[in-house]
């Protein structure tokens, strides 16, 4: 199975919960994790990942090149930049700024000397995979900065890892989306079996979540929740309220721990760094309960 894991909201501890799952379900599964976040991916650290075995170039943006040769410096690309991404050089050249630059190609349909401004390939990011001390693959990415096309490197990380899955006779793809509801979040969501939302007792959390379950209901998947800080705000029951009514299943709720940012400081999942602590107890439920009612 492919099983995606989302909140629509930053914060909320998806990532702590995807890794602590993942060290549970080891054992009983073949697994391989998937980073979905490529703009701030850090599941590899909290799985202890300290360097990678094998990393591929992602060509997909463009991004314009003026020939100074043959530019006749008439500033019509300067003016007509929406991003404002064109300069002028020390030497009075115009240049493009590539960190900003779109590859809208407007600058090249104003230049009045065909051929001076072109769009050209560039690097979006890069994607990676290495091998966890636990055992289990882990497939992750990182956008360059400035770069677009997030989502297709989201979905190139899937179908690689969709490769090892053959190649390794593994059973399940466990999906640590990004925040929000983006483009990462589509191409995370997209072609699971199933998504596990995360949220927390608040009015923001609820708000996203309840976004983030539109695109799964855009995709026709089953939805299931885990409310993470499950004690911090007791008074609000508004979260249990609406995936009531929507028959979504909550299968967990973890407890406020300050034994989980002490584990992620040691680069370790809670379950790990601290077994013991309501938050490690509350998660081994849940593993427990996604093995018998989700994977089988």
């Amino acid at each position: 199975m492919q099983v995606a894991i989302a909140s629509g909201k930053g914060g909320v501890g998806k990532s702590t919960i995807t890794a602590s799952l993942l060290y549970f379900l080891k054992d009983r599964y073949r697994l391989i994790a998937v980073d979905a976040d490529a703009e701030a991916p850090n599941l590899g650290l909290l799985l202890g990942v300290e360097e990678w075995e094998e990393e591929r170039e992602h060509i997909g943006a463009k991004v314009a090149k003026i020939n100074t040769e043959t530019c006749v410096r008439c500033g019509i690309c300067y003016e007509r930049c929406p991003y404002e991404s064109i300069y002028i050089d020390e030497d009075g050249n115009y240049v493009v700024n590539e960190l900003t630059c779109e590859g809208c190609n407007v600058c090249g349909l104003v230049c009045p000397v065909p051929g001076t401004i072109t769009l050209e390939q560039a690097r979006s990011g890069v994607i990676r995979k290495a091998t966890t001390k636990y055992g289990f693959p882990i497939i992750s990415a990182q956008l360059d900065v400035g770069r677009p096309e997030s989502g297709k490197l989201v979905t190139e990380e899937k179908e690689w890892a969709k490769k090892l899955m053959d190649e390794l006779n593994l059973e399940h793809m466990i999906v640590d989306s990004a925040a929000g509801i983006g483009c990462q979040v589509i191409a995370s969501i997209g072609g699971a079996d199933l998504t596990i939302l995360i949220a927390e007792p608040t009015p923001a959390s609820l708000s996203d979540v309840q976004r983030a379950y539109k695109v799964v209901q855009h995709f026709r998947q089953p939805a299931y929740l885990i409310i993470n800080k499950a004690d911090l705000n007791p008074g609000f029951t508004a979260l249990k309220e609406w995936a009531e009514a929507e028959g979504i299943p909550v299968i967990g709720e973890v407890p406020y721990d300050k034994a989980i940012p002490k584990s992620m400081a040691m680069l370790k999942p809670v379950v790990e760094a601290f077994p013991d602590s309501p938050a490690s107890k509350a998660l081994k439920e849940i593993a427990e309960r996604i093995a018998e009612e989700i994977l089988g």
